[in-house]
Protein backbone atom coordinates (compact mmCIF):
# COMPACT_ATOMS: atom_id res chain seq x y z
CA UNK A 1 0.00 0.00 0.00
CA UNK A 2 1.40 3.65 -1.13
CA UNK A 3 1.55 6.05 1.39
CA UNK A 4 0.30 8.81 -1.41
CA UNK A 5 -1.70 8.28 -4.67
CA UNK A 6 -1.74 11.55 -6.72
CA UNK A 7 -4.37 11.36 -9.40
CA UNK A 8 -3.57 14.03 -12.37
CA UNK A 9 -0.37 15.11 -13.39
CA UNK A 10 -1.06 18.54 -14.60
CA UNK A 11 0.83 21.43 -12.98
CA UNK A 12 -1.10 20.66 -9.57
CA UNK A 13 -0.44 16.90 -9.49
CA UNK A 14 3.30 17.26 -10.32
CA UNK A 15 4.19 19.65 -7.97
CA UNK A 16 2.32 17.27 -5.05
CA UNK A 17 3.82 14.86 -6.27
CA UNK A 18 7.60 16.56 -6.42
CA UNK A 19 7.06 17.49 -2.74
CA UNK A 20 5.84 14.10 -1.57
CA UNK A 21 8.89 12.72 -3.48
CA UNK A 22 11.02 15.12 -1.81
CA UNK A 23 9.27 14.41 1.33
CA UNK A 24 10.05 10.35 1.16
CA UNK A 25 6.68 9.43 0.67
CA UNK A 26 6.14 6.24 -1.31
CA UNK A 27 4.03 6.86 -4.03
CA UNK A 28 2.29 6.61 -7.56
CA UNK A 29 1.30 9.13 -9.81
CA UNK A 30 -1.20 8.40 -12.41
CA UNK A 31 -2.27 10.96 -15.72
CA UNK A 32 -1.24 11.81 -18.60
CA UNK A 33 1.18 14.85 -18.33
CA UNK A 34 0.21 18.30 -18.75
CA UNK A 35 -2.51 16.35 -20.52
CA UNK A 36 -4.98 19.75 -20.97
CA UNK A 37 -2.00 21.71 -22.45
CA UNK A 38 -1.26 19.44 -25.32
CA UNK A 39 -4.67 17.79 -25.93
CA UNK A 40 -6.65 21.27 -24.78
CA UNK A 41 -5.76 24.02 -26.37
CA UNK A 42 -5.03 24.85 -30.27
CA UNK A 43 -1.55 25.50 -31.04
CA UNK A 44 -0.93 29.52 -31.25
CA UNK A 45 -2.44 29.93 -28.01
CA UNK A 46 -0.36 32.03 -25.33
CA UNK A 47 -0.43 31.86 -21.13
CA UNK A 48 -1.89 34.45 -20.11
CA UNK A 49 -0.23 34.52 -16.78
CA UNK A 50 2.84 36.30 -16.26
CA UNK A 51 6.19 33.39 -16.62
CA UNK A 52 7.20 34.30 -13.46
CA UNK A 53 4.15 33.30 -11.97
CA UNK A 54 4.23 30.19 -14.03
CA UNK A 55 6.29 27.65 -12.18
CA UNK A 56 5.58 24.39 -11.03
CA UNK A 57 6.64 23.81 -7.36
CA UNK A 58 9.86 21.46 -6.59
CA UNK A 59 10.86 21.78 -2.74
CA UNK A 60 14.05 22.85 -3.82
CA UNK A 61 12.93 25.45 -6.62
CA UNK A 62 15.27 24.01 -9.33
CA UNK A 63 12.86 23.40 -12.03
CA UNK A 64 11.72 26.56 -12.64
CA UNK A 65 10.17 27.50 -16.03
CA UNK A 66 12.95 30.15 -16.33
CA UNK A 67 15.46 27.43 -16.35
CA UNK A 68 14.30 25.67 -18.83
CA UNK A 69 13.40 28.37 -21.10
CA UNK A 70 16.78 29.39 -20.99
CA UNK A 71 18.23 25.70 -21.49
CA UNK A 72 15.62 25.97 -24.65
CA UNK A 73 16.57 29.00 -26.23
CA UNK A 74 13.76 30.62 -25.13
CA UNK A 75 12.25 34.43 -23.80
CA UNK A 76 10.82 34.00 -20.26
CA UNK A 77 10.81 37.66 -19.45
CA UNK A 78 7.56 39.96 -17.78
CA UNK A 79 5.24 41.28 -20.10
CA UNK A 80 6.50 38.63 -22.92
CA UNK A 81 3.74 35.33 -23.34
CA UNK A 82 4.82 32.35 -22.78
CA UNK A 83 3.43 29.60 -25.75
CA UNK A 84 1.21 27.22 -24.90
CA UNK A 85 3.30 24.55 -26.29
CA UNK A 86 6.46 25.99 -24.58
CA UNK A 87 4.42 25.24 -21.16
CA UNK A 88 3.99 21.90 -22.22
CA UNK A 89 7.12 21.13 -23.08
CA UNK A 90 8.42 23.08 -19.62
CA UNK A 91 5.86 20.07 -17.43
CA UNK A 92 7.05 17.38 -19.11
CA UNK A 93 11.01 18.79 -18.32
CA UNK A 94 9.63 19.06 -14.85
CA UNK A 95 8.13 15.42 -14.62
CA UNK A 96 11.53 14.07 -16.05
CA UNK A 97 13.57 15.66 -13.25
CA UNK A 98 11.36 16.29 -10.42
CA UNK A 99 8.69 13.38 -10.10
CA UNK A 100 9.23 9.50 -9.89
CA UNK A 101 7.51 7.48 -12.82
CA UNK A 102 4.32 8.93 -14.10
CA UNK A 103 2.05 6.51 -15.00
CA UNK A 104 -0.21 7.71 -17.89
CA UNK A 105 -2.99 5.33 -17.81
CA UNK A 106 -6.58 6.94 -16.39
CA UNK A 107 -7.79 6.29 -12.65
CA UNK A 108 -11.19 5.54 -13.64
CA UNK A 109 -12.81 4.86 -9.80
CA UNK A 110 -11.43 5.51 -6.69
CA UNK A 111 -13.57 4.28 -3.47
CA UNK A 112 -12.81 4.37 0.16
CA UNK A 113 -11.57 0.78 1.25
CA UNK A 114 -10.04 -0.60 4.87
CA UNK A 115 -6.79 1.43 5.99
CA UNK A 116 -7.28 4.10 2.53
CA UNK A 117 -8.39 3.64 -0.97
CA UNK A 118 -8.24 1.80 -3.65
CA UNK A 119 -8.12 3.24 -7.31
CA UNK A 120 -9.24 1.48 -10.15
CA UNK A 121 -7.04 1.82 -13.66
CA UNK A 122 -8.84 1.95 -17.10
CA UNK A 123 -7.52 -1.15 -17.66
CA UNK A 124 -8.73 -2.79 -14.79
CA UNK A 125 -5.86 -2.81 -11.98
CA UNK A 126 -6.44 -2.07 -8.03
CA UNK A 127 -4.12 0.14 -6.29
CA UNK A 128 -4.12 1.14 -3.01
CA UNK A 129 -3.10 4.17 -1.27
CA UNK A 130 -3.37 5.17 2.27
CA UNK A 131 -4.08 8.83 1.19
CA UNK A 132 -4.94 10.22 -2.17
CA UNK A 133 -4.20 13.56 -3.83
CA UNK A 134 -7.21 13.92 -6.03
CA UNK A 135 -5.46 16.75 -8.78
CA UNK A 136 -8.09 16.30 -11.72
CA UNK A 137 -7.51 19.85 -13.21
CA UNK A 138 -10.45 21.34 -15.37
CA UNK A 139 -12.04 18.74 -17.61
CA UNK A 140 -14.02 17.07 -15.45
CA UNK A 141 -15.67 20.40 -14.74
CA UNK A 142 -16.70 21.67 -18.60
CA UNK A 143 -19.81 23.75 -18.43
CA UNK A 144 -21.76 24.23 -21.48
CA UNK A 145 -25.04 26.94 -21.50
CA UNK A 146 -28.53 24.90 -20.72
CA UNK A 147 -29.60 26.20 -24.47
CA UNK A 148 -26.53 24.39 -26.01
CA UNK A 149 -27.18 21.19 -24.40
CA UNK A 150 -27.83 18.26 -26.59
CA UNK A 151 -27.00 18.93 -29.83
CA UNK A 152 -24.69 17.17 -31.68
CA UNK A 153 -20.73 17.73 -30.86
CA UNK A 154 -20.52 18.25 -35.06
CA UNK A 155 -22.33 21.78 -33.84
CA UNK A 156 -21.61 22.44 -30.33
CA UNK A 157 -18.52 21.83 -29.18
CA UNK A 158 -16.68 23.50 -25.58
CA UNK A 159 -13.61 25.48 -26.42
CA UNK A 160 -11.38 22.70 -24.64
CA UNK A 161 -12.65 20.22 -27.10
CA UNK A 162 -10.32 21.40 -29.64
CA UNK A 163 -6.13 20.80 -29.98
CA UNK A 164 -6.50 21.91 -33.51
CA UNK A 165 -9.15 24.56 -35.09
CA UNK A 166 -7.66 23.37 -39.05
CA UNK A 167 -11.91 21.79 -39.45
CA UNK A 168 -12.85 25.10 -39.26
CA UNK A 169 -11.64 27.12 -42.14
CA UNK A 170 -13.58 28.70 -44.47
CA UNK A 171 -16.78 28.10 -41.96
CA UNK A 172 -18.72 30.66 -40.35
CA UNK A 173 -18.11 30.26 -35.99
CA UNK A 174 -19.94 31.70 -33.25
CA UNK A 175 -17.74 31.88 -30.28
CA UNK A 176 -19.89 31.88 -27.11
CA UNK A 177 -17.91 33.95 -24.20
CA UNK A 178 -16.55 37.23 -23.16
CA UNK A 179 -13.35 36.05 -21.54
CA UNK A 180 -9.92 34.89 -22.78
CA UNK A 181 -10.14 31.47 -24.15
CA UNK A 182 -13.18 32.83 -26.36
CA UNK A 183 -11.41 35.62 -27.59
CA UNK A 184 -8.28 33.72 -28.12
CA UNK A 185 -10.11 31.28 -29.94
CA UNK A 186 -11.48 33.82 -32.32
CA UNK A 187 -8.49 35.93 -33.00
CA UNK A 188 -7.11 31.83 -33.98
CA UNK A 189 -10.45 31.52 -35.96
CA UNK A 190 -9.82 34.66 -38.01
CA UNK A 191 -6.30 34.19 -38.87
CA UNK A 192 -7.10 31.03 -40.23
CA UNK A 193 -10.00 32.37 -42.67
CA UNK A 194 -12.64 31.19 -40.79
CA UNK A 195 -15.51 34.05 -40.79
CA UNK A 196 -16.14 34.53 -36.68
CA UNK A 197 -18.51 35.98 -34.67
CA UNK A 198 -18.50 36.35 -30.55
CA UNK A 199 -21.48 36.75 -28.72
CA UNK A 200 -20.97 37.87 -24.98
CA UNK A 201 -23.24 38.56 -21.91
CA UNK A 202 -21.55 41.29 -20.84
CA UNK A 203 -22.21 44.78 -22.58
CA UNK A 204 -18.92 45.44 -23.07
CA UNK A 205 -15.14 43.46 -23.25
CA UNK A 206 -13.08 43.71 -20.17
CA UNK A 207 -9.00 43.88 -21.46
CA UNK A 208 -6.51 43.52 -19.27
CA UNK A 209 -4.41 46.66 -18.70
CA UNK A 210 -0.76 46.54 -20.06
CA UNK A 211 1.53 45.42 -16.96
CA UNK A 212 3.65 47.74 -15.02
CA UNK A 213 7.42 47.45 -15.71
CA UNK A 214 8.86 44.69 -13.42
CA UNK A 215 11.44 47.67 -12.36
CA UNK A 216 9.94 50.79 -11.09
CA UNK A 217 10.12 54.08 -8.91
CA UNK A 218 9.32 52.55 -4.96
CA UNK A 219 5.90 54.52 -4.91
CA UNK A 220 4.68 52.81 -7.77
CA UNK A 221 4.98 48.87 -6.51
CA UNK A 222 3.82 50.21 -3.01
CA UNK A 223 0.46 51.70 -4.53
CA UNK A 224 -0.06 48.54 -6.54
CA UNK A 225 2.54 45.44 -6.21
CA UNK A 226 3.14 42.84 -9.02
CA UNK A 227 1.41 39.58 -7.88
CA UNK A 228 0.81 36.32 -9.75
CA UNK A 229 -2.38 37.53 -11.04
CA UNK A 230 -1.82 41.27 -11.67
CA UNK A 231 -0.85 44.21 -10.11
CA UNK A 232 -2.93 45.78 -6.94
CA UNK A 233 -3.33 44.76 -3.73
CA UNK A 234 -6.27 42.95 -3.94
CA UNK A 235 -4.65 40.44 -6.34
CA UNK A 236 -1.85 40.61 -4.27
CA UNK A 237 -3.59 39.05 -1.62
CA UNK A 238 -5.48 36.84 -3.42
CA UNK A 239 -2.67 35.33 -5.53
CA UNK A 240 -0.12 35.63 -2.48
CA UNK A 241 -2.11 34.49 0.81
CA UNK A 242 -4.35 31.96 -0.05
CA UNK A 243 -3.69 31.09 3.79
CA UNK A 244 -5.22 33.71 5.23
CA UNK A 245 -7.98 34.35 1.81
CA UNK A 246 -9.44 30.62 3.85
CA UNK A 247 -9.73 32.46 7.30
CA UNK A 248 -12.05 34.81 5.07
CA UNK A 249 -16.08 34.21 6.41
CA UNK A 250 -17.36 31.68 3.90
CA UNK A 251 -19.77 33.99 2.19
CA UNK A 252 -17.46 36.25 1.43
CA UNK A 253 -15.22 33.52 -0.06
CA UNK A 254 -17.78 32.43 -2.58
CA UNK A 255 -18.69 35.89 -3.24
CA UNK A 256 -14.89 36.59 -4.09
CA UNK A 257 -14.28 33.05 -5.72
CA UNK A 258 -17.60 33.90 -7.85
CA UNK A 259 -16.68 37.40 -8.83
CA UNK A 260 -13.23 38.09 -8.55
CA UNK A 261 -11.32 38.21 -12.37
CA UNK A 262 -13.91 37.73 -14.43
CA UNK A 263 -13.88 37.69 -18.19
CA UNK A 264 -10.95 39.82 -19.08
CA UNK A 265 -8.66 39.53 -22.52
CA UNK A 266 -5.23 39.59 -22.27
CA UNK A 267 -3.87 43.06 -23.06
CA UNK A 268 -1.77 41.45 -26.12
CA UNK A 269 -4.69 39.86 -27.78
CA UNK A 270 -7.05 42.83 -27.88
CA UNK A 271 -5.71 44.29 -31.50
CA UNK A 272 -6.34 40.67 -32.86
CA UNK A 273 -9.66 40.49 -31.86
CA UNK A 274 -10.84 43.93 -32.61
CA UNK A 275 -9.41 44.26 -36.54
CA UNK A 276 -10.96 40.85 -37.00
CA UNK A 277 -13.53 39.64 -35.08
CA UNK A 278 -17.48 40.35 -35.35
CA UNK A 279 -17.91 40.81 -31.56
CA UNK A 280 -21.79 41.47 -30.32
CA UNK A 281 -21.42 41.92 -26.61
CA UNK A 282 -25.07 41.96 -24.46
CA UNK A 283 -26.07 39.11 -26.23
CA UNK A 284 -27.37 35.50 -24.29
CA UNK A 285 -28.46 32.81 -26.15
CA UNK A 286 -31.32 31.60 -25.50
CA UNK A 287 -32.38 28.88 -27.93
CA UNK A 288 -30.79 26.54 -30.00
CA UNK A 289 -31.51 24.78 -32.92
CA UNK A 290 -30.02 22.36 -35.16
CA UNK A 291 -30.78 23.57 -39.27
CA UNK A 292 -29.58 22.39 -42.67
CA UNK A 293 -25.99 23.34 -42.64
CA UNK A 294 -25.43 24.45 -38.88
CA UNK A 295 -27.28 25.80 -35.78
CA UNK A 296 -29.50 28.35 -35.34
CA UNK A 297 -29.72 30.68 -32.30
CA UNK A 298 -32.06 32.60 -30.89
CA UNK A 299 -30.67 35.62 -29.06
CA UNK A 300 -31.93 37.74 -26.16
CA UNK A 301 -30.52 41.59 -26.18
CA UNK A 302 -30.32 43.45 -23.52
CA UNK A 303 -32.80 45.91 -24.92
CA UNK A 304 -35.29 42.61 -24.13
CA UNK A 305 -35.01 42.35 -27.88
CA UNK A 306 -34.88 38.63 -29.64
CA UNK A 307 -33.23 37.72 -32.90
CA UNK A 308 -31.96 34.48 -34.83
CA UNK A 309 -28.84 34.11 -36.36
CA UNK A 310 -27.91 31.19 -38.05
CA UNK A 311 -23.89 29.67 -37.66
CA UNK A 312 -22.26 26.31 -39.02
CA UNK A 313 -20.91 25.42 -35.43
CA UNK A 314 -20.93 27.00 -32.54
CA UNK A 315 -17.84 26.36 -29.78
CA UNK A 316 -18.81 27.26 -25.94
CA UNK A 317 -15.91 29.78 -24.79
CA UNK A 318 -18.16 29.22 -21.22
CA UNK A 319 -15.38 27.88 -18.43
CA UNK A 320 -16.07 25.19 -16.04
CA UNK A 321 -17.86 24.82 -13.00
CA UNK A 322 -15.74 22.60 -10.05
CA UNK A 323 -18.57 20.29 -7.91
CA UNK A 324 -18.39 17.60 -6.56
CA UNK A 325 -21.02 16.17 -8.64
CA UNK A 326 -18.87 16.37 -11.47
CA UNK A 327 -16.17 13.79 -9.94
CA UNK A 328 -17.20 11.23 -11.47
CA UNK A 329 -14.42 9.09 -10.88
CA UNK A 330 -15.34 8.56 -7.00
CA UNK A 331 -17.13 5.46 -6.16
CA UNK A 332 -21.07 6.91 -5.39
CA UNK A 333 -20.77 6.57 -1.53
CA UNK A 334 -17.08 8.24 -1.62
CA UNK A 335 -18.13 11.53 -3.45
CA UNK A 336 -21.88 11.76 -1.03
CA UNK A 337 -19.60 11.67 1.91
CA UNK A 338 -18.01 15.10 0.97
CA UNK A 339 -19.42 18.07 2.50
CA UNK A 340 -19.98 20.75 0.00
CA UNK A 341 -20.79 24.48 -0.25
CA UNK A 342 -23.06 26.21 -1.45
CA UNK A 343 -21.83 26.25 -5.15
CA UNK A 344 -21.87 22.73 -4.60
CA UNK A 345 -17.85 22.44 -4.52
CA UNK A 346 -16.24 20.64 -1.63
CA UNK A 347 -15.14 22.15 1.78
CA UNK A 348 -11.47 21.46 2.23
CA UNK A 349 -9.19 22.03 5.38
CA UNK A 350 -5.98 24.43 5.44
CA UNK A 351 -4.62 21.17 4.13
CA UNK A 352 -6.92 20.38 1.04
CA UNK A 353 -7.96 17.82 2.66
CA UNK A 354 -11.75 16.80 2.27
CA UNK A 355 -14.11 15.74 5.12
CA UNK A 356 -12.81 11.91 3.79
CA UNK A 357 -10.03 11.29 6.44
CA UNK A 358 -7.11 11.26 3.81
CA UNK A 359 -8.50 12.30 0.79
CA UNK A 360 -7.24 15.19 -0.52
CA UNK A 361 -8.04 17.99 -3.18
CA UNK A 362 -6.38 20.31 -5.43
CA UNK A 363 -7.06 22.62 -7.92
CA UNK A 364 -9.80 24.64 -9.26
CA UNK A 365 -11.72 22.34 -7.50
CA UNK A 366 -10.90 24.21 -4.14
CA UNK A 367 -11.22 28.11 -5.58
CA UNK A 368 -14.07 28.46 -3.15
CA UNK A 369 -11.79 27.65 -0.30
CA UNK A 370 -8.42 29.28 -1.20
CA UNK A 371 -9.16 32.14 -3.58
CA UNK A 372 -8.73 32.55 -7.40
CA UNK A 373 -5.00 31.73 -7.30
CA UNK A 374 -6.06 27.88 -7.48
CA UNK A 375 -7.71 28.81 -11.05
CA UNK A 376 -4.08 29.27 -12.27
CA UNK A 377 -0.91 27.78 -11.86
CA UNK A 378 0.39 30.13 -9.74
CA UNK A 379 -1.36 28.33 -6.73
CA UNK A 380 0.27 25.26 -7.63
CA UNK A 381 3.15 26.40 -5.10
CA UNK A 382 1.68 27.16 -2.23
CA UNK A 383 -0.88 24.09 -3.00
CA UNK A 384 1.51 21.27 -3.23
CA UNK A 385 3.87 22.27 -0.03
CA UNK A 386 0.56 22.45 2.06
CA UNK A 387 -1.19 19.68 0.91
CA UNK A 388 1.93 17.39 1.50
CA UNK A 389 2.08 18.41 5.17
CA UNK A 390 -0.98 17.61 5.46
CA UNK A 391 -0.69 14.00 4.13
CA UNK A 392 2.29 13.78 6.08
CA UNK A 393 -0.03 14.55 9.25
CA UNK A 394 -2.70 12.47 8.33
CA UNK A 395 0.15 9.25 7.82
CA UNK A 396 1.30 10.38 11.18
CA UNK A 397 -2.15 10.08 12.99
CA UNK A 398 -3.28 7.17 11.26
CA UNK A 399 -0.02 4.62 11.06
CA UNK A 400 -0.73 1.43 8.43
CA UNK A 401 -0.57 -2.07 10.60
CA UNK A 402 2.92 -3.01 11.00
CA UNK A 403 4.41 0.20 9.84
CA UNK A 404 6.27 2.45 12.32
CA UNK A 405 4.67 6.16 12.93
CA UNK A 406 6.34 9.20 10.89
CA UNK A 407 8.52 10.97 13.43
CA UNK A 408 6.71 14.05 14.51
CA UNK A 409 9.89 16.09 12.87
CA UNK A 410 10.60 14.58 9.52
CA UNK A 411 9.90 16.89 7.23
CA UNK A 412 8.32 20.02 9.25
CA UNK A 413 7.13 22.91 7.93
CA UNK A 414 3.91 23.41 9.53
CA UNK A 415 3.16 26.90 7.87
CA UNK A 416 3.56 27.14 4.30
CA UNK A 417 5.77 29.65 3.32
CA UNK A 418 4.13 32.27 0.73
CA UNK A 419 5.61 31.67 -2.53
CA UNK A 420 7.62 34.98 -4.30
CA UNK A 421 9.70 35.98 -6.96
Amino acid sequence: MYDLLVVGAGPYGLSIAAHAASAGLSLRVFGRPMASWRDHMPAGMFLKSEPWASNLSDPAGRWRLDVYCAENGLTARHAHPIPVEAFAGYGLWFAKHAVPDVDERTIVRLAAAPGGFVAVTEDGQEVHARTVALAVGVMPFIEVPQALRGLHPSLVTHSSHHSDLGQFRGKHVTVIGGGQAALETAALLAEQGTRVRVLARADRLVWNDVPPPWERPWWQSVRSPHSGLGPGWKNWFYSERPGLFRRLPETTRSRIAATALGPAGAWWLRDRVECAVEVAPGHAVTAATAVPGGVRLDVLSRDGSVRSMETEHVIAATGFKARCDRLGLLAPELRRSLVTMPDGSPDVGRCFESSHPGLFLAGLITASGFGPAMRFVHGAPFTASALVQGVRRRLRSTPARGTVPLPASAGRAETPTPVTR
